[in-house]
């Protein structure tokens, strides 16, 4: 199941259909994810930054994790590291993950559930497979997303929100072809819970069969749009995409997406995520977990963090214990 979804699309209320003088955006590239091993050792489809797309402004990194059926005993997540300079936002569609951090904030999130942490002036995280998954074995399927923070923000105090599948916004397409869930930002007059330092669009699209998507989009906004599985085409001009290509789209006023007339998919849909935002234009210096405008402020990062001055392993979980117990 593909994260939150409905009985009815039909009692949803509508997107707008794009107005006819609206300037629909081409397709300006299509870049395809690579797979590589993260964290623990679990595999993960990233699009950007990549050789492909060096720039995704004001967005920093996308890892698709999954969708992957794991053994007992199977399951690997990322333990503890730090962070500084922008927010990770861990969107789960299948599957629980259990987020600790060192500013307090934390919880489990599970299918359809957003968890979104402000690293800001620097944090410590750890972020694993909930233990009955890893004992048990099951499906997991989610994405991760950094966000960049403008330099005026890169020193915010930490922060965290848990935001519940129950919370995002549902809206349909304007002929109820396709379930969006909004997760931040507004489209189409709609707007998503997730509170943002970096204006930006965030949303899951489930896109039936032979299904249209046209929408609105922000205008002053970046627009991109990420396969997590099936296919269809983008732009009016129908530029082929499939499972793990990401589409960036030219200037303009709204999108369009349509999905094949058949769909090999575990929900029989097309199913994308949408994402775009204000792009930052500043400099961008990245050394591994650190995002920073300057070579000088990532030395001082790493001598932050090896001082203990962006918070310390909760004393709880310094001591390790045997899963079940």
């Amino acid at each position: 199941m593909p994260a939150i979804t409905v009985d009815d699309i039909m009692v949803l209320p509508r997107l707008p259909r794009p107005d006819v003088t609206a300037t629909q955006r081409p397709v300006r590239q299509v870049a395809t994810g690579q797979r590589q091993r993260e964290g623990a050792g679990f595999e993960v489809t990233r699009p950007f930054p990549s050789v492909d797309l060096r720039s995704a402004d004001p967005f920093i990194l996308l890892d698709q994790m999954g969708p992957v059926t794991y053994e007992p005993m199977e399951a690997k997540g990322a333990p503890w590291h730090p962070h500084r300079g922008f927010e990770t936002v861990t969107y789960m569609i299948d599957g629980s993950m259990v987020h600790h951090d060192s500013h307090g904030g934390g919880g489990t999130i599970g299918a359809g559930d957003t968890q979104w942490m402000t690293a800001g002036s620097g944090i410590l995280h750890d972020e694993l497979p909930e233990e009955k998954l890893v004992i048990s074995g099951g499906t997991f399927h989610g994405i991760q997303l950094w966000v960049n923070l403008p330099r005026a923000m890169k020193f915010a105090t930490p922060r965290y929100q848990d935001l519940r599948g129950g919370e995002l916004t549902l809206v349909s397409s304007h002929d109820g072809g396709a379930l969006v869930r909004l997760i931040a930002g507004e489209v189409g007059g709609f707007a998503g819970p997730g509170s943002t330092y970096t204006p930006i669009a965030y949303a899951h699209a489930s896109i039936t069969p032979g299904g249209l998507l046209e929408t609105p989009w922000p205008t002053h906004f970046t627009a991109m749009a990420y396969v997590l599985s099936g296919s269809g085409t983008a732009g009016t001009e129908g530029r082929r995409i499939t499972a793990g290509d990401l589409v960036v789209f030219g200037k303009g006023d709204a999108i369009t997406l349509r999905a094949d007339d058949e769909q090999h998919t575990g929900t029989g849909d097309f199913e994308v995520l949408l994402l775009g935002g204000a792009p930052l234009r500043e400099p961008v210096v990245q050394y591994g977990p650190f995002v920073m405008n300057t070579r000088q402020e990532i030395i001082d990062a790493i001598e932050d963090f090896q001082a203990g001055r962006m918070g310390n392993i909760p004393a709880e979980h310094l001591a390790g214990r045997r899963l079940g117990e």
